[in-house]
């Protein structure tokens, strides 16, 4: 069957292209859908049940559709929430709107294009018709559509060690996904627990844990020992900043930013202030400066940048003060068993020394993998068969400045776009739900500018 549009993909990028269409396409446009993921929309983060995992923005910027600022904060006091915009609600409770907001949509029997949910992985694209492209389906499907939006997001990162030669009875102990939290369950109060990766997903494990009852002593391994900050209760107003006036070398820029945050009460006014230029920031710089922050700056750019609610913040600080959370800054090097537990080897940061964390436990926190192409077989075999090309930082694949998919061997008329963490080397700052619901809606916008469906 041939569709107008084509969504792969099942995580918030998805829904968040769906809803939008159903808004701006005619009654007369077809649809499909394509994932295999059992709780399409609401993704890995937004299918938790523990209440302390909070969104890291506040309400009023969660909105699924930008031209609706104020849906999420109506949903919340809909369903008894007492928040306000500038409170952080639950990441469980922003996994539920979201499926509300696209049943809403769906419920518009009249009025509404044909959408199609097909419940299978896209395991192959081909150039069909000259016209279309079409995937071939794990069902054993075809489907060809005329305009196609890639939402696939990106998968967990590995271990940074092999763990083949752990024992079974310790292989069981090391938790390479901490999302599938049934593993909190088989931890005991006084168990001690290594975690590796210092960023947003450690934060949550810790209260995670505490949650379940543990007490135990908590092991944080990560290259530099860094940990993210936390949103002020009574958050500054943003300074404003000329992009234009900015430099375009990293170190100069790192200087000027730090010039500006002297001048402040409170650096976060600069680094929210940042915020609605840092996509034009990102494409002023060269190549090679891309490279040299991702080198040296990001660790730093990432626990300013992405910050965690206040309460929060507050929680795991009194865990940390009291030592309970210790940081080692290091490189992991090893993973062996030892006396009924697990002892990860790792080199100190600037020494040559190796130290020991033995553990009881071991979890993998290192958060996602960069936007590369290698967790997905589909996007591997579209770039052998030259109909993307990737990155060349590693950052998704090659997009211009409206999304589209950059492959000038691909010879058919239909019209690719990507939405989401694949578009990272064109825009940076597009992981989270305020930039990538204003690039859903403008994708869509330009599929129906450009390309009108049939009224057949």
């Amino acid at each position: 069957m041939i569709y107008d549009v084509i969504v792969v993909g099942s995580g918030f990028s998805a829904i968040a292209v769906t809803c939008n269409l159903i808004e701006q396409l005619p009654v007369s446009a077809k649809v499909a859908v394509v994932g295999d993921d059992p709780g399409f929309g609401r993704g890995t983060a937004y299918r938790t049940e523990l209440y302390l995992h909070r969104l890291n923005v506040p309400a009023g910027r969660m909105s699924l559709l930008p031209h609706h600022p104020d849906d999420f904060v109506d949903w919340l006091k809909s369903r008894g929430r007492q928040l306000q915009a500038g409170d952080f609600a639950s990441r469980s409770d922003y996994g539920l709107y979201v499926r509300d907001t696209l049943a809403r949509l769906l419920r518009k029997r009249d009025g509404r294009c044909r959408v199609d949910f097909i419940k299978a992985k896209a395991a192959g694209c081909v150039e069909r018709y000259a016209s279309t492209l079409a995937f071939h389906l794990g069902n054993g499907d075809e489907i060809a559509g005329k305009n196609v939006v890639l939402c696939l997001g990106v998968g967990n990162a590995n271990l940074p060690v092999d763990p083949a030669g752990v024992p079974p009875f310790l292989r069981s102990r090391i938790i390479e996904n901490p999302w599938r939290l049934s593993w909190l369950r088989r931890v005991a109060p006084s168990d001690a627990v290594c975690i590796l990766g210092s960023g947003l997903t450690m934060i949550d494990q810790v209260l995670a844990l505490r949650a379940h009852g543990h007490r135990g002593r908590i092991d944080v391994l990560s290259r530099r020992g860094l940990a993210p900050l936390g949103h002020a209760k009574m958050p500054p107003a943003p300074l404003p900043i000329d992009v234009e006036r900015l430099p375009r070398t990293i170190s100069v820029l790192l200087k000027t930013l730090r010039g500006k945050s002297r001048e402040v009460a409170d650096w976060r006014s600069v680094m929210d202030g940042l915020r609605p230029v840092t996509q034009a920031l990102w494409q002023r710089l060269s190549s090679e400066e891309r490279a040299r922050f991702l080198r040296h700056a990001l660790p730093w750019w990432n626990i300013h940048r992405h910050r965690v609610a206040p309460d929060v913040f507050a929680a795991f600080e009194k865990l940390v003060s009291d030592g309970t959370v210790r940081f080692h800054a290091g490189f992991l090097k090893s993973l062996e068993a030892g006396q009924d537990r697990l002892v990860a080897g790792y080199r100190v940061r600037a020494k040559r020394e190796i130290a020991e964390i033995g553990a009881d436990w071991l979890v993998n926190c290192t958060g996602m993998e960069r936007a590369g192409l290698s967790h997905s077989p589909l996007l591997k075999e579209m770039s052998r068969f030259q109909l993307i090309v990737p990155d060349p930082l590693g950052l998704g694949i090659q997009v211009d400045a409206a999304s589209e998919v950059m492959a000038p061997s691909r010879s058919s008329s239909a019209r690719l776009f990507a939405v989401g963490a694949l578009t990272a080397g064109q825009f940076w700052e597009i992981t989270a739900v305020p930039d990538i619901r204003v690039q859903a809606k403008t994708v869509v916008e330009e599929i129906v500018r450009a390309r009108p469906v049939s009224d057949a």
